[in-house]
């Protein structure tokens, strides 16, 4: 027979980790991830910790180790619309951190009773007669195993397959997301945030990390890799150096426009983070997201009561209205115009000596 569980959780980024570790002391819980422990981490991203996911960590009590750090820690960013060939600096408050080790910092603080499963990639998840789920993966490349849960809980990003299996007719934009890492050779190392509507009418990002330089994007997914390659030349053109690229991650990421783009899950099943829709349509942030969700089911799932569902859709108000305003906020960003006349203004904006 199965293993049955109280709560199986696909993927442990920061959403799936938060949540096992929440809920771990009270019931059990198995977390089926594809990372191994010690593997690459290939996902695109920046590795900035925003003030929204501080706030949450300094909620839990928790301090980040001085291992998941990285150098410089750096305080404003460097913004530039090409196209217009505008060029201002920003106030940010950041954390410049080791994404891989972030991520393995949270996992490690899972209580040691959940049953980790890593190396594993989740091939199958229905559900049963007696309103269970049944979940199948494979581990290694092994034969196929399979548990059950009276829950199940995708945190499994934009791909989500919980979220691509029980909720169907769920669809959200998506976007295909690329960066590179170079050798650093600025004499000053800054972190960028970069508009050009002609390579993507999303945005695209710089950061300097640990003696290396990391620029990415996020594109429309038909001929992401030729617009990515756009971006490497204009940029260049403008003083950036990059030279040959060391390693070059992809995924798909998420872009949510409306309010029914947010899925939370509906008879047990539930979705965090990413897999939900929670991301920022602005800067493409899902960090402080992925915490926040999480942090909220595992409130209604240890609290004594039916309805979960309906309590979780309850919890996650808060999120949603502020992503669409974060929404609202990139329909200004986005637009030529609009951004012209914010950046023209100089409001906000700081002076760098170059």
């Amino acid at each position: 027979m199965a293993e049955h569980y109280d709560a199986a959780i696909i993927g442990l980024g920061p959403a799936g980790a938060t949540l096992a570790r929440l809920l771990g002391e009270n019931m059990r819980v198995a977390a089926i991830d594809k990372k191994s422990p010690g593997g690459e981490h290939t996902k695109p991203c920046g590795g900035l910790l925003a003030p929204d996911a501080q706030r949450t960590l300094s909620r839990f009590n928790l301090t980040l180790p001085k291992a998941v750090l990285v150098d410089p820690q750096i305080f404003a960013v460097k913004t530039l619309d090409t196209e217009q060939r505008l060029l201002r600096y920003y106030p940010r408050f950041y954390i410049n951190l080791n994404r891989e080790k972030f991520d393995a910092w949270l996992v490690s603080l899972i209580p040691s009773g959940v049953d980790i499963i890593d190396n594993a990639v989740c091939t199958g998840l229905r559900r049963l007669d007696d309103g269970m789920f049944e979940i199948s993966f494979s581990q290694g490349g092994a034969a196929r195993r399979v548990i059950t849960a009276q829950r199940v809980i995708g945190a499994d990003g934009a791909g989500s397959i919980v979220r691509r299996t029980l909720f169907p007719k769920s669809k959200i934009r998506r976007y295909t997301a690329i960066q590179q890492w170079f050798k650093e050779k600025h004499a000053t190392p800054f972190y960028s945030c970069v508009f050009d509507k002609s390579i993507t009418d999303a945005y695209c990002w710089s950061v300097s990390k640990d003696g290396y330089f990391i620029l990415g994007g996020a594109f429309p997914t038909n001929g992401a890799q030729e617009r990515f390659e756009v971006l490497k030349n204009t940029l260049t053109e403008r003083g950036f150096e990059l030279g040959e690229p060391i390693k070059t991650e992809a995924c798909l990421v998420s872009y949510p426009r409306r309010i029914w783009d947010f899925r939370l899950g509906e008879a047990g099943a539930f979705l965090i983070g990413e897999a939900a829709g929670f991301i920022s349509p602005s800067s493409l942030e899902g960090i402080s997201y992925a915490l926040d969700s999480a942090n909220r089911l595992a409130e209604v799932i240890t609290a004594s009561g039916a309805n979960e569902n309906r309590r979780y859709a309850r919890a996650a108000r808060g999120i949603k209205a502020k992503l669409l305003l974060k929404y609202i906020k990139s329909r200004f960003m986005y637009k030529a115009m609009p951004r012209k006349l914010i950046m023209k203004s100089g409001l906000q904006s700081i002076k760098v000596a170059e």
